[in-house]
């Protein structure tokens, strides 16, 4: 038994939340809404039998690229996982070519982690099956902002009306990209917590309220978003000293007490413990929400590939 979506899905590619109209957002939500106990039982369906899915990962993963593999997998379609560091990619082959080289082989969507901002964009322009972005550059991250959404949505009944505050390294943050504009369409009023050297030029502009204190940020907030410090995007010194950082930005019991009494937690991983998040934060039972993001992140996957791959059916592709 498969899951069904109240409505189709129209697009074909899935590049960024950016654009996605509200129910849009909310028939992938619903879609993977059916498929949490079909991934909690390990239960494998045939809704992609014959189709052929393939990773192509310019970046470290661990939990997208694994849940997206999971999700083709338990969805009955085959694998292709291409291993950038031993491809041609090393020895000076464009990005254009080598999606050519793969598109020869005639797979029927193309997930792409890429460092550059615009790259899946790109393929999708040029190449002919569905394409998904598993992130790009300081760009997008929507499979991630969707699972964030269902992971909301699941324990607090609606995204509408809460108060959300994204704290961190909001300059580099892709996740923060997608989840803005994701929680404003669904109705979320969202703040940006973070030093102003973490803060991305004409943040203003997102539409959001901005805070540089920690506590003023987080007081009222139903959901804190934690993000980990991307040091490898960073070209220079953006904070004094990683002490600093944790004593001011970092997320543990005595500044989560501005928040409401319930608030939750969040953190897209990997964790920086006792940098932006304590541990006892991190794994406190009735308030981290951090394990269902990743739980929930097969079932959000498996619904975007789903509802690409039928779009592309309805094309007689």
């Amino acid at each position: 038994m498969t899951a069904s979506a109240p409505s189709r899905f129209p697009h074909r590619h899935i590049l960024g939340i950016e654009g996605m109209s509200p129910v849009e957002i909310g028939t992938l939500l619903d879609l993977a809404e059916g498929y949490i106990d079909v991934s909690t039982r390990k239960e494998k369906l045939g809704t992609l039998h014959g189709r052929t899915v393939m990773n192509l990962f310019f970046e470290d993963s661990t939990r997208t690229r694994t849940s997206f593999e999971l999700a083709a997998l338990r969805l009955g379609a085959d694998v292709i996982n291409m291993a950038v560091a031993n491809s041609s990619v090393k020895k000076g082959e464009t990005l254009i070519d080598t999606a050519l080289t793969l598109h020869a082989m005639h797979p029927d969507v193309l997930i792409i982690r890429h460092p550059n901002s615009g790259a899946p964009h790109l393929l999708a322009q040029k190449l002919g099956c569905s394409v998904i972005n598993a992130g790009d550059g300081s760009h997008e991250h929507p499979t991630q902002a969707l699972l964030d959404a269902l992971t909301i949505r699941r324990r607090k009944g609606t995204i509408a009306g809460l108060t959300v505050a994204i704290c961190g390294d909001v300059a580099h943050s892709r996740v923060a990209r997608s989840n803005i504009h994701l929680l404003q369409t669904m109705g979320a009023r969202v703040r940006v917590v973070g030093p102003p050297t973490l803060m991305p030029p004409a943040i203003d502009r997102f539409g959001v309220e901005v805070f540089h204190d920690m506590k003023k940020g987080l007081t009222g907030c139903d959901i804190v978003m934690m993000l980990r410090l991307q040091l490898e995007r960073m070209d220079g010194a953006f904070v004094p000293s990683l002490r600093e950082y944790s004593h001011f930005y970092g997320l543990d019991h005595e500044m989560l007490a501005a928040a409401k009494p319930d608030a939750l937690v969040m953190h897209p991983g990997p964790l920086n413990r006792g940098i932006e998040i304590s541990t006892e934060v991190a794994d406190e039972i009735d308030r981290s929400l951090i394990l269902q993001q990743v739980e929930y992140g097969v079932a959000t996957r498996m619904a975007c590939l789903e509802a690409v791959v039928a779009t592309l059916a309805e094309a007689g592709k």
